[in-house]
């Protein structure tokens, strides 16, 4: 049985069922006064949290015209929040906020952030699953993403799908609620959201074939390489960790433009590299590099909007069109579908089954990351 497969034929209705609410939270959580007066956001995270956070902060910055970072937690605990200890920073500090992200709400390095962030006087809010876990109590102000996996028969824990996508929408939501608060129309905004379910459902239905029959042919391959720019670099990352989640593979998430300059001198000739790519802000660029990747003999594989391929040439993954900054909710579904038939073809367990010192206890077992030390 195909669990990972399971949990993403759920993504559109969960989309359509949590939308609504998760706009209505944020308005109630995100008051008009801090909407209006924050000057720059740091959204920070681990893993899919942290992807989450990429693939968003083009929407507050082009929904919402604040200037955000989506920086790792790690990063921004021990090195980022420490330039408003510097002289003439730390007035800035009341007019920029943090927003933790955590599904568990337990991940150390993202609680040990806010906690810093909030000791030099920035506002804090978090983006968890309840308003009982740690970093809901360490943020004091909480965002609830409440989507649960659908449990399976063989109590098999699954790549994360549904708390990533949970979390993408209330950054949406968050996103749009700053924006209304500082008087920009968004109903053509909240339309499309709003839309993103019927989206979802289309885009399984038009790439759930080609990405089987993608896994059947790259059966062969030992690593995969996924590219993205702007929000879409999110969702490379994001799918590069559903295969290692899946299958075990080692993938590598890279932005485009990063790409020409370093995986194009990589010896393995034919190295499955998708190019993720909304074919807006960042079509003329990852046309170029797609044109690079097949003169060195990559096998490349374009995930873009149906009938809006940068090229011509290479496999496609089509997803349904949408604008640029809903992208990751879509152009992700491809690539999980391909991740989900990989494993399932080579019969591998998910997570490497917790084996060889791994260990799911305790927040990631030896890993430590619910149980690391805090640095406040």
């Amino acid at each position: 049985m195909n669990y990972f497969q399971e949990q993403i034929l759920t993504l559109p209705q969960l989309i359509t069922d949590v939308t609504e609410a998760f706009l209505d939270e944020a308005a109630r959580t995100l008051d008009d006064d801090f909407c209006r007066t924050v000057e720059r956001l740091y959204v920070i995270g681990c893993g899919d949290s942290h992807f989450a956070a990429l693939a968003t902060e083009f929407a507050f910055e082009s929904i919402a015209g604040v200037p955000t970072e989506a920086q790792n937690a790690m990063t921004f605990s021990r090195y980022g929040v420490i330039h408003f200890d510097a002289p003439g920073f730390a007035q800035r500090a009341s007019a920029s906020a943090v927003i933790g992200v955590s599904v568990s709400g337990g991940v150390t390095r993202t609680i040990e952030g806010v906690l810093r962030a909030k000791a030099r006087g920035l506002r804090a809010f978090a983006v968890t699953n309840s308003e009982q876990t740690p970093i809901a109590q360490a943020a004091g102000a909480v965002l609830t993403t409440r989507a649960p996996d659908i449990p399976n028969a063989a109590g098999i824990q699954v790549p994360g799908a549904r708390s990533y996508f949970a979390s993408l929408i209330m950054l949406y939501a968050c996103a749009l609620r700053i924006a209304e608060s500082r008087g920009h129309n968004t109903h053509v905004w909240r339309a499309h959201l709003s839309d993103m379910g019927k989206q979802a459902q289309r885009t399984i239905e038009m790439s759930d074939t080609p990405a089987h029959t993608l896994a059947e042919r790259t059966l062969d391959a030992g690593e995969f390489v996924f590219c993205g720019s702007g929000p879409n670099f999110g969702t490379a990352q994001f799918c590069a960790a559903k295969v290692l989640e899946a299958s075990g593979d080692a993938a590598t998430g890279q932005d485009v433009e990063e790409w020409a300059h370093l995986q194009y001198f990589a010896r393995a000739v034919d190295t499955p590299t998708f190019l993720v790519t909304a074919n807006e802000r960042d079509a003329s660029r990852a046309a170029e590099v797609k044109t690079a990747m097949q003169a060195i003999g990559r096998r490349v594989i374009e995930v873009s909007p149906q009938d809006a391929a940068i090229s011509a040439g290479g496999a496609h993954l089509p997803y349904a069109p949408c604008p640029e900054v809903f992208a990751p909710l879509l152009a992700c579904i491809p690539a999980m579908l391909f991740a989900s038939y990989r494993a399932e073809l080579l019969g591998e367990p998910y997570f490497r089954a917790f084996g060889g010192g791994r260990n799911i206890e305790g927040g990631g077992g030896i890993s430590r990351i619910r149980t690391s030390a805090l640095v406040v």
